[in-house]
């Protein structure tokens, strides 16, 4: 074991916020837990053992391995800086210093992406391990790392293991974490010594968070059980690419030149798809919508599936399989139509200093810890033997740095939303599955789930030729609909269809490579070689350069479809069309460089209009607003001749104004709503200038209405797989949204999530809107009477019937006082930690977690401070972390995560940075030696 030779933390007191007093939190729960568990207890959970697991961050140890020092220097913030003379012990002290800081993170989430849950938690999560053994992404890890991945990765990566390996050594569970300390209360639990295939599986908890259109497939499936194909057109209506720029804008492409046009002047393409000189060439593009151009609609084929879709069967599937994704564990992330992230780059000849600027911030379900981890990884002398010299931010559990800059190169990520899941309706029969008119046999394994304070469970997971049967982890999918009428071109149902998915991630891909190789690039054709690896999850990714150059490009491993299926909806796994028939080659995927305008901005729109590209990407894109606005903004500062400095840049990133407001409210002010008390509300909204910002009464009042305008005029007409838990209504037995006699409705609750319901108010819903305000009669504005409310009819009785609904929520929620309204006291984040603090007795989670934070900001803003209008206010995704790259002088770079750099719930760093993160600001980024040594605090030396 490691000797402990200085008990020091060096640990700075931290600001105590919007929070309860650190100091008074651990001493009430040393008292709850001796009132609750006995004097035994209560001695157990003493103060020295809540500090017990606190890293030592001064002074020196021993670390077995290392060929020699290695410094760890440590900020205000906790934030570690880490400098060695080899690549391998780099990589070995990152191992040791996460674990140091976040070990039961890193713990929890291998157990998540292995499927081994209940081994830490018990019974309570045999469900969703069957799930994530079923999907088997550890299997998949392990098949990369003895397949895929070069020498040198494993290299690292077993580097990165043995660090971790090192702090556990002699260690129990108690010494590495409070939860450990709870969790021995009720199993036996012991941490078992970390490996490089657990480092690979995380990047596939990340990769399904990030999976693209499943949940929009599964949606779209569904609403055909109460909608017809032109309604489910209505609510996916097509990018609106002449008024939300695509992120590739300047060119065509040519598929006999494979080059990409650029401001006049072509060049080749070259080795890997790299350009040429200053960007002359080389970029190629993507696209939008399916090669019938009809992009969200389904292929005109909504609700059929090849004649599968819409049928009591698949309802009864689909469903099923939205409540198993309901219940896996947060920690996985939402997947909706408002999740998303922003980045921009902006060419020197727009900024201040000459050089570019970089910004970036992921949006992501909030977390304690936060998902992501800051640290700078630096070799004393850069050289063959050790060649990173990097900042940035990783995962806890992952060696490198995923997003960040080195000293040549920055570079930012959002998800790029392309299309890499497929669900199938297969045929089943007997024990095996339809393929082209042959019964095919399952490929079968059996697996043991091992349960905490339980017997373990054997389960079998099936799969097909498209991928592992999802359908068998719910029981409802077991027995279907027999009697459901199919089109004559789909096999008989028989004892229904089973439903499987085909995904990119479940084959081993080379994105830990492409990490290693991101972190050291010296320049465009190196980021660009490097970026090619990065199969799984598929990113947008943006390029900045100290010699003045800015870049995007899209890699990934991106299927190709026959021209009948655009992956909007479940194909029939039977038919041999239907199959992927390759990938689109990495050279041929999208990218631009040095383009002529100055500035790239993405943020989950369309990479490119369809008509200029010949492949599909998704059906499937973000719409735009948040992209669009950033572009807005960026014009604005530089026109004229205007420049741009580090904090636009960060005020940019705080802009929260509403884009469906500035289309909604001149007309909601010319309603008469006739009562005193809805008019005073409705007055708030006079002269709002659409900001919302956390104290604002209008963002309050109209972002009630808005929800209220959604679930009158959509939210009460989707069938209740869509619908959240808890909204029950009597609804229409049949396919309309028209009125009908009373006598003839039955009453169905919502099924989903509140987190994931929908009309979830994202940008689609803002696209849907906008579209029918031209048609005030249209069917969607008709809504019933209830109660005293009127009845609606047309577009302004249904704004009417939201500002009156509105009103009187708010007053229940807030009170009849307007001027005691703010947006921030509906709209709340409160953070929790992601197993105990869910799940956990009471007084765990008071232990555990924090908040609540007052916000500003909303749905598709730029400040994505993200709501569900289908389940309420409170915030459900969050800018995990924001970044801005000065690459005039990296030292001036800034910096900010959700939370801090410690999982240990009364470290000074659990949530330190959090109160400046709900404020807005950004932390000093230091990276030259020089500044990082006067930022230090603390200092620890690993000695060999």
């Amino acid at each position: 074991m490691p000797p402990n030779t200085t008990a020091s933390t060096g640990q700075q007191p931290g600001k105590s916020g919007r929070r309860k007093g650190r100091k008074a939190r651990l001493i009430v729960l040393v008292l709850v837990l001796a009132l609750f568990g006995g004097v035994a207890y209560g001695s157990y959970w003493s103060i020295s053992t809540v500090r017990a697991s606190f890293p030592q961050t001064k002074g020196t140890l021993t670390l077995k391995g290392l060929s020699g020092p290695v410094e760890v220097k440590r900020d205000n913030y906790g934030i570690p800086q880490i400098y060695a003379s080899s690549d391998a012990d780099l990589f070995m002290a990152q191992g040791y210093v996460q674990a140091q800081d976040r070990f039961y993170e890193m713990d929890v989430r291998r157990h998540m992406a292995s499927g081994r849950l209940s081994e830490m938690f018990g019974k309570s999560q045999v469900d969703n391990d069957e799930f994530l053994r079923t999907l088997g992404w550890d299997r998949v890890a392990k098949q990369e790392y003895d397949t895929k991945l070069s020498a040198t990765t494993k290299k690292y990566l077993q580097a990165y293991a043995e660090g971790v390996n090192s702090y556990l050594q002699g260690k129990d569970g108690e010494d590495i974490s409070l939860e450990y300390a709870a969790l021995g209360f009720t199993n036996e639990y012991k941490p078992q010594t970390w490996t490089p295939v657990d480092s690979i599986s995380w990047l596939k908890a990340m990769a399904w968070d990030l999976r693209g259109n499943m949940q929009d497939e599964i949606d779209r499936a569904l609403l055909t059980s109460r909608l017809g194909p032109k309604q489910i057109a209505d609510l996916y209506p097509q990018y609106p690419y002449s008024r939300n720029k695509a992120i590739v804008q300047e060119g065509q492409y040519s598929e006999l030149a494979g080059a990409f046009q650029q401001g006049g002047t072509s060049g080749s393409s070259g080795t890997n798809g790299t350009s040429g000189t200053n960007g002359t060439g080389g970029t190629s593009t993507g696209t939008a919508s399916g090669a019938s151009g009809t992009n969200g609609t389904a292929s005109g084929t909504s609700g059929t599936a090849s004649g599968a879709s819409g049928t009591a069967g698949l309802d009864s599937q689909l469903g099923g399989l939205t409540r198993v994704l309901d219940d896996l564990p947060p920690a996985v992330g939402v997947n909706g139509d408002g999740i998303g992230s922003n980045s921009w780059v902006v060419g020197g000849t727009h900024t201040i200093t000459g050089k570019p600027l970089l910004a970036n911030d992921p949006h992501l379900s909030p977390s304690l810890p936060s998902v992501w981890y800051q640290m700078g990884l630096h070799c004393r002398s850069v050289s063959s033997t050790c060649q990173y010299d990097v900042s940035g931010y990783t995962f806890a559990g992952m060696p490198g740095v995923v997003i960040g800059h080195n000293q040549d190169i920055a570079w930012g990520m959002t998800n790029s939303g392309v299309d890499v899941t497929d669900l199938y309706l297969e045929k089943i029969t007997g024990n095996g599955y339809l393929y082209d008119g042959k019964v095919k046999p399952f490929e079968t394994r059996e697996e043991t789930i091992k349960v905490a304070g339980g017997s373990p469970k054997k389960i079998v997971v099936r799969e097909t030729n498209n991928g592992p049967l999802l359908s068998d982890r719910d029981e409802e999918l077991v027995k279907v609909g027999k009697k459901a009428a199919v089109d004559t071109a789909a096999p008989d149902r028989g004892d229904g269809y089973g439903v499987a998915l085909r995904w990119t991630a479940l084959q081993p891909g080379t994105t830990m490579d492409a990490v290693f190789a991101m972190d050291k690039a010296k320049n465009w054709t190196d980021f660009r070689k490097a970026a090619s690896q990065f199969e799984v999850p598929s990113q947008n990714l943006i390029y900045a350069d100290n010699e003045n150059h800015i870049g995007y490009t899209l890699p990934g491993r991106i299927p190709l479809r026959e021209e009948s299926d655009n992956g909007s909806i479940p194909a029939p796994g039977w038919d041999p069309k239907y199959r992927w028939s390759g990938y689109i080659p990495q050279d041929a995927l999208p990218y631009e460089y040095d383009p002529e305008r100055g500035y790239i901005v993405t943020a989950n729109q369309a990479v490119i209009d369809p008509d200029k590209y010949p492949y599909t990407l998704t059906a499937d894109w973000g719409y735009g607003a948040r992209s669009q606005r950033i572009t807005d903004l960026i014009q604005s500062k530089i026109k004229d001749g205007g420049k741009i400095s580090t904090d636009d840049m960060r005020q940019m990133q705080l802009d929260n104004s509403s884009e469906i407001a500035r289309l909604l409210v001149p007309t909601l002010l010319k309603i008469d709503p006739e009562n005193k008390d809805v008019r005073e509300a409705q007055k708030l909204l006079e002269g709002w200038d659409y900001t919302q910002d956390a104290d604002s009464a209008a963002a309050a009042y109209f972002n009630a209405v808005w929800r209220n305008v959604l679930k009158l005029a959509f939210g009460n007409k989707l069938p209740k797989e869509l619908r959240p838990k808890g909204q029950c209504l009597w609804v229409e037995p049949v396919n309309t949204t028209g009125p009908a006699d009373e006598a003839e409705k039955v009453r169905e609750c919502g099924q989903r999530d509140p987190d994931r319901a929908q009309p979830d108010g994202g940008d689609r819903w803002f696209e849907v809107v906008r579209k029918l305000m031209d048609q005030p009669d249209s069917e969607w504005w008709s809504t019933p009477k209830v109660g005293t409310r009127p009845a609606a009819h047309n577009r302004d009785q249904l704004f009417k019937r939201a500002l009156i609904d509105a009103r009187w929520e708010l007053t229940a929620k807030l009170g009849k006082d307007i001027d005691s309204w703010s947006w921030g006291r509906l709209h709340r984040l409160f953070l929790k930690n992601q197993t105990l603090g869910t799940a956990g007795p009471g007084f765990v989670q008071y232990a555990l977690n924090r908040g609540p934070w007052e916000l500003g900001g909303g749905e598709a803003t730029v400040n994505a401070t993200g709501w569900n209008a289908a389940g309420g206010y409170g915030v459900v995704w969050v800018p995990s972390m924001r970044m801005v790259v000065n690459l005039g002088d990296l030292d001036k770079s800034k910096w900010i995560n959700l939370t801090g750099a410690s999982g240990h719930a009364y470290s000074a760093h659990y949530v330190d940075q959090t109160d400046k993160w709900a404020d807005g600001e950004l932390l000093p980024w230091a990276f030259s030696d020089q500044a990082v040594e006067k930022s230090t605090s603390d200092k620890l030396v690993l000695k060999p």
